[in-house]
């Protein structure tokens, strides 16, 4: 594979989104099979902090837009759609920072969906993605969208 470029993006998923488990889209298909990209950063955090409000907010990023929302089962690294994850604790009384896991082996041809849920406030939560464009074989390129529709079903 060779890296042709970098690209961020960053951006707010709505209350009503996080509420409903909606995804926030991040449309990176160019329309070719030879390109795609890899996550290699990701961070998500609360972007309400005022008062006593607790501000803890987990994040994913997945291959799809039907990856689980359910707070039990949110982070599942045995569903090949998710490639990256993040937790933030953000409350006043003693925030933590940013906990961060990207599968190393993650790959995107189409697009990607960021997933995101408060621990406990209500409120946008901010995200900021980090991908590496990379050129190669177009057999890479529909191996890895099998694995992109596998993980729809």
């Amino acid at each position: 594979m060779k890296l042709i470029g970098t690209y961020t993006t960053r951006g707010q998923i709505s209350e009503q989104e996080t509420e409903a488990g909606n995804p926030q889209k991040i449309p990176l298909f160019d329309g070719r099979f030879d390109t795609g990209y890899r996550v290699v950063g990701f961070k998500i955090w609360a972007a309400n902090y005022s008062g006593n409000s607790h501000s803890d907010v987990i994040g994913k990023i997945a291959t799809n837009n039907s990856a689980s929302t359910d707070a039990g089962t949110f982070m599942d690294a045995s569903n090949v759609g998710e490639i990256a994850w993040c937790a933030t604790q953000g409350s006043i009384d003693g925030g933590g920072g940013f906990i961060e896991v990207v599968d190393p082996e993650n790959l995107i041809v189409e697009d990607a969906y960021i997933y995101g849920r408060h621990g406990g406030s209500t409120g946008p939560v901010n995200y900021m993605v980090t991908f590496e464009k990379y050129e190669f074989s177009t057999w890479r390129g529909a191996l890895a969208m099998a694995n992109e529709r596998a993980s729809n079903e």
